[in-house]
């Protein structure tokens, strides 16, 4: 027999940590290889991670709702391939007896803990054998370190990995220094008891880290045009039924939107994109990036070659993702490679808004809602149209005004030119 690790598989191409939301087995039940193991939650996908080998599940390491590095072991599973059996092993840089500590009230009995809660413990130098777990069986979890941390405020000063050479005394006493280091949690405010105190925990911690880079490190500039899509309005009203009927999903304003935007962008490649430090890296795809809300997150899944699929293909990609999302079914693949991101904010009743650039991307498209206003005709006659407001953001390290003014102006060429000639939905 023999011990194997399950270590965090890494669920995305930037995806560095996940948050185990359910564990699908226990310690004792038999898997087979690519049998599921449990669901986690990453900033881009839920996933399901699978086994890498058949045998008995032996301990789950990592708690439920606890966040676990990629390459970090999540549970081990007793196999027949071998007649040793392997200790997994500890964190790079951790004290490999530290990682199967045996407290004397154990008597012998040996105690594992996650490298997360053996990684926390050490940086803050707290006592594993003094903290109570709340995990399964006992275990103590990460959450159960970041309360202690958080209840000692300032005074949670993180213990040095290493002795420090003695210094010889300064001739001025030194001011006290409280820089935490970037990966240590804040401490929790007092709340009233009438407060709800929601944890920022998964995607929502996830979408402010992007959003808080994306706004750091992005000089943001911002520009908007008005369009008269009332003939695209006309098209599409005239044959929504039927095309519902045949393909058996909606053809929604947004398809339209996208494929113009597609189109302009092999017209105008600057706005497709992304900064490299010491270059700018043009993208020769388009792929299009679409933000889909799902109760209380957002997934950000890409419509791959937008430019060379029909209106009916963008529909119905738009419709498969959205499905996806909000069935927490999105694979990493449907995530990666956005090169533009085109947001639908006039499904919410917006009429105008300035988008945060979904980073590393040059810029952002905000699709407003379409509302009926009056417009002065050539004649001099007044008009009711149908209209709506092209937002854009753009990164302006990549992008100036002109080039950016050029490529709005033709998306709004493109929708304002739509006929069922121009825009053949197939």
């Amino acid at each position: 027999m023999a011990i194997e690790n399950i270590t965090m598989p890494q669920l995305g191409e930037s995806v560095t940590e996940g948050t185990i939301s359910k564990w699908l087995v226990s310690p004792g039940d038999h898997v087979h290889k690519y049998d599921p193991l449990c669901e986690v939650l990453t900033d881009k996908v839920n996933a399901e991670v699978p086994s890498s080998f058949e045998g008995e599940i032996v301990e789950l390491i990592a708690s439920e709702d606890e966040t676990v590095a990629v390459g970090e072991v999540i549970c081990t599973v007793k196999t027949g391939s071998s007649e040793t059996i392997a200790r997994p092993e500890a964190e790079p840089g951790l004290d490999p007896d530290a990682a199967v500590p045996e407290p004397e009230a154990e008597k012998g009995k040996k105690i594992r803990y996650s490298p997360a809660v053996l990684k926390l413990s050490q940086e803050y130098g707290i006592d594993l054998n003094r903290v109570k777990g709340t995990g399964r069986e006992g275990r103590i979890t990460r959450k159960d370190l970041l309360k202690i941390i958080e209840s000692r405020g300032n005074e949670a000063e993180p213990a040095p990995s290493k002795p420090e050479p003695a210094k010889p005394a300064p001739s001025k006493p030194e001011p006290a220094r409280h820089t935490p280091p970037a990966s240590r949690p804040l401490p929790v405010r007092e709340a009233a008891e009438e407060d709800t105190v929601i944890p920022v925990t998964g995607v929502r911690k996830a979408i402010a880290n992007n959003m808080a880079r994306s706004k750091q490190e992005i000089p943001h500039a911002w520009m908007m045009v008005e369009a008269d899509v009332t003939n695209l309005v006309r098209y599409r009203e005239a044959v929504k039924e039927e095309f519902k009927r045949r393909e058996g999903f909606n053809l929604t304003y947004f398809a339209f939107f996208v494929k113009a935007v597609a189109q302009a962008l092999k017209e105008y490649p600057a706005l497709n994109s992304r900064w490299a430090g010491d270059a700018i890296i043009q993208k020769h795809d388009v792929n299009i990036s679409i933000a889909v809300a799902a109760e209380d997150r957002l997934y950000v899944p890409v419509i791959k070659h937008a430019d060379e699929k029909s209106i009916k293909g963008i529909a119905h990609e738009i419709a498969v993702l959205a499905q996806k999302a909000r069935a927490g079914k999105l694979a990493p693949e449907d995530m990666e490679g956005g090169t533009f991101t085109v947001n639908n904010t006039g499904s919410f009743g917006s009429v105008q808004s300035m988008g945060i650039i979904n980073y590393p991307q040059a810029a952002i498209l905000q699709v407003e809602s379409i509302v009926k206003r009056p417009v002065i005709m050539e004649e001099g006659m007044f008009a009711a149209r149908d209209i709506v407001n092209l937002c854009l953001s753009i990164d302006h390290r990549i992008l100036d005004g002109l080039v950016s003014g050029r490529f709005l102006k033709r998306v709004k060429e493109i929708l304002e030119a739509v006929t069922p000639e121009t825009a053949p939905l197939y």
